[in-house]
């Protein structure tokens, strides 16, 4: 296919948009930055906080630890630490620079009740209200959508910020359009684009994910499940793949101050679209040119895949991500389009009910199974195995069996994903029920 200057300018700026840093699990990191703006806006202490938050928010941060909290969780703390400590300008980076007496506070203020945290019904799957008062003044964030999109500003009952779509904060930056996504496009663009307009941003990516990977093998965070899978397997690359994945995932959920580069919203899609690409790529000997282009690839199928699911479902978007470092990996080794096709078609139609009960030392796990999955399916795929249209949600056209996907994550998973959040937060009584 032809690929236009309009379509590789399109796919830049997808990547520009989505991979930036992050500290920790980016839902308690949204908080943190939805309380430190309406916090700058009152401009003094409140005496109370409420935090109204979709189900999906609820279920991302009540099993995660906080970063630079000391080991505290929960949406508690997430907003309050955002507040007495963090720094708005940084956004996702906002309480990359908490001090102890943040922390000493923080503990203090939610002991003492000063934040409570509300369930809004009927609203984007990704969506948190901050309001805080005190005495004399109120203030108020809404965050909808995108874990950085402010929707609204309010101080003392007046709007003094509203989004208007396509008028907002993002006028700074071109908008990618992911409906013109496909996945001959971003194997083209991956192939022909001048590595100078994307290396600054892959070179982070790498950096910074290795690094937090790294920190998961070498210390004992979360349920080790990189350390495990490299203590019990084989040091082949498939396993090394999979636990440099899941390690950086048992760092940043239990609380790991690393920054992280990430992919459609999340740091653990971030670190699965680069810890098995890297892998391969260095036990292959591979020109960090190549390992770029590879990049690319396993970054933009996942954003492709995840477009058609949305930001927050009960899709484990782990699975996305792998079928991105797995279509990377066949692309690395010279596989055709129908071969990529293949590996992504192939993973999807094994691991692609993986449910998401919520950010938290688990994940890891799911990381290294999806991986291990993916990889799979890159060497059926690059042997002429895979599964066919027709079997199950599987289309001979991996562009409907990707939108199949995405329909079945977004709309067949709603319901599942409000009972995951009743039975999380003991809202139903299982044992009646069965």
């Amino acid at each position: 296919m032809r690929l236009t200057e309009e379509l590789s300018r399109n796919y830049t700026a997808i990547l520009k948009e989505e991979l930036v840093a992050a500290m920790g699990c980016t839902e308690p990191i949204a908080i943190a930055y939805a309380t430190a703006k309406a916090y700058k806006e009152l401009g003094e202490m409140p005496t109370h906080i409420t935090v109204t938050c979709s189900g999906n928010i609820i279920k991302n941060v009540k099993g995660v630890t906080v970063p630079n909290s000391g080991g505290q969780k929960g949406i508690e703390t997430a907003a309050v630490l955002g507040m007495v400590g963090g720094d708005a300008d940084k956004i996702l980076e906002v309480i990359a620079d908490v001090t102890e007496a943040d922390r000493v506070k923080t503990r203090k203020l939610v002991a003492a009740g000063i934040c409570n945290v509300e369930l809004a019904e009927n609203v984007p799957n990704l969506y948190i209200k901050v309001d805080m008062w005190n005495d004399e003044h109120k203030s108020s964030v809404t965050i909808a959508e995108h874990h950085t999109d402010i929707t609204q500003i309010e101080k003392d009952g007046k709007t003094v910020f509203v989004a208007v779509k396509g008028v907002e904060s993002k006028e700074e930056r071109p908008a990618g359009d992911r409906s013109k996504m496909t996945l001959k496009g971003i194997i083209k663009y991956a192939t022909v684009v001048d590595l100078s307009e994307v290396e600054e941003v892959l070179e982070r990516q790498v950096r910074y994910n290795t690094a937090i990977s790294q920190e998961g093998l070498d210390n004992p965070w979360g349920a080790r499940v990189g350390k495990t899978l490299l203590e019990n397997w084989s040091d082949d690359v498939k396993c090394l793949a999979c636990a440099r994945a899941a390690a950086g995932s048992d760092a940043r959920m239990s609380g790991c101050p690393l920054p992280v580069i990430i992919n459609s919203g999340s740091g653990n899609q971030g670190i699965t679209v680069t810890m098995p690409v890297v892998t391969y790529a260095e036990r292959w000997h591979l020109s960090k040119d190549k390992m770029y282009r590879c990049l690319l690839v396993s970054n933009l199928v996942s954003i492709y895949i995840k477009h058609y699911i949305g930001s927050l479902s009960a899709f484990c978007g782990a699975v996305s991500a792998a079928c991105g470092a797995g279509a990377a990996i066949t692309y690395m080794s010279g596989g055709s389009y129908e071969q990529i096709a293949g590996t992504i078609t192939n993973t999807l139609g094994n691991v692609g009910g993986i449910v998401c009960d919520g950010a938290k030392p688990s994940c890891a796990a799911k990381i290294a199974s999806s991986v291990h999955a993916a990889l799979l399916a890159h060497y059926m795929s690059i042997s002429q195995k895979e599964f066919r249209g027709g079997e199950g949600f599987v289309e001979s056209d991996v562009e409907k069996t990707i939108k199949n996907m995405g329909y079945i994550g977004k709309i067949g998973m709603k319901e599942t994903d409000k009972e995951i959040l009743n039975v999380m937060i003991d809202k139903v009584d299982v044992d009646s029920c069965l």
